[in-house]
């Protein structure tokens, strides 16, 4: 099944509305969505290497987007819609204590969390929780997701026919590391939350 996704989003990477539909995950991944951009900008990136810088840049200027409703859901609701995304990410427990430190160090949360496997929308909400002052969250989500989708773009455009070559033969493998990184975030927000 999931082989036949990959093929299916190699396939839509060549459509005409690839872009807007990459703009939308970038989009709602950084204030609710949980599947991240790059599992739509790495096939857009190997089906056309010469667009991938293109494509990060969708990605980083809808991130960015992204996390400015991440913070308003975090500042104006959070007590409604922002504790149910908590709780959808197993959050809500620890989320008192994290928000007290949050403010002291949650710029280098944001540049973490931007960067890594971590649930971006979590460290949004938390920063308009905590009332992180709006450009620090913009200034380094910037750099965390522009440093992330760039650098995948950039991986892909230089080593995409051998990657692409290497998925195809080890797409089991592929997919299980995939996987680790992907549920790895999930756990690590739980235990740092």
């Amino acid at each position: 099944m999931l082989k036949r996704l990959y093929g299916w989003m190699l396939d839509k990477a060549g459509h005409p509305h690839a872009s807007k539909w990459l703009a939308g995950f970038s989009f709602t991944e950084s204030s609710f969505f949980p599947i991240p951009p790059d599992v739509l900008l790495a096939p857009m990136c190997l089906a056309k290497p010469e667009k991938s810088l293109w494509y990060a840049f969708i990605c980083t200027v809808s991130s960015v987007l992204g996390a400015m409703l991440g913070y308003a859901i975090g500042y104006f609701l959070f007590e409604t819609i922002g504790i149910a995304i908590l709780e959808f990410y197993g959050a809500t427990e620890s989320f008192e204590l994290f928000a007290q430190k949050f403010n002291e160090q949650g710029w280098i949360v944001v540049l973490l969390a931007g960067f890594t496997p971590l649930p971006f929308k979590v460290v949004t909400i938390a920063a308009g929780s905590t009332m992180m002052p709006l450009y620090i969250l913009i200034f380094a989500s910037i750099i965390s997701r522009a440093g992330r989708f760039f650098l995948v773009a950039i991986l892909l455009r230089q080593f995409g026919a051998p990657m692409k070559a290497w998925i195809d033969k080890n797409f089991a493998l592929a997919t299980t590391v995939i996987g680790i990184l992907f549920v790895g975030g999930f756990l690590a927000v739980r235990f740092l939350v």
